[in-house]
């Protein structure tokens, strides 16, 4: 019976720069397809809308894919955005993100969806990240997640009505504007 390899953070290190985008999950390598324009549109908007409520308050800094997040020798994703807290800024290296964030967010694509609805979101909350979001362009939706244990729980669900999130109790996110 062959064995599976597990490739580790220097294995990923090592890969060539072909253009591609990649991750690695429990040492199992994963090439991420291009997202498309509403992908990047809906990824822009959030952006913008969590860096400028996070820098008017020294809250933390955020970060966009593709940022490396390693979240052990052998798991390495490129969340779609990434939000550090203040008392969490000491993973932030010159090389990636080395630990946990304090909320990471991904947008839905076709071709990612059921990735990030399972895999991902075990793998986030594997690593003790405090805070997940989806964001369905398709739908016009965001769903937040807290960590309660070591599963997800939703907290929030933003379609036609805006409303907050955690961590964020103040900032109001417009689902429609979004995803539009």
């Amino acid at each position: 019976m062959p064995t599976r390899a597990v490739l580790t953070y220097s294995d990923y290190a090592a890969l060539p720069d072909d253009g591609r985008r990649y991750e690695l999950h429990r040492g199992e390598l994963s090439a991420i397809p291009t997202p498309g324009t509403r992908h990047q549109g809906a990824v822009l908007a959030l952006t913008v809308l969590l860096h400028e409520h996070v820098k008017s308050r020294g809250l933390g800094t955020v970060f966009i894919s593709p940022t490396a997040c390693i979240l052990s020798d052998v798991t390495v994703v490129q969340p779609d955005i990434l939000y550090i807290a203040t008392d969490r800024l000491s993973i932030i290296s010159e090389r990636a993100i080395e630990g946990a964030p304090t909320l990471v967010v991904e947008v839905l694509s076709s071709s990612t969806a059921r990735f990030d609805r399972e895999l991902k979101m075990n793998l986030y909350a594997e690593h003790c990240v405090p805070y997940y979001w989806i964001v369905d362009p398709e739908s016009r939706s965001v769903e937040g997640y807290t960590l309660t244990g070591a599963v997800y729980a939703l907290a929030g669900h933003v379609t036609s009505k805006p409303a907050a999130l955690p961590p964020f109790g103040d900032l109001t996110i417009d689902a429609a504007s979004i995803c539009s």
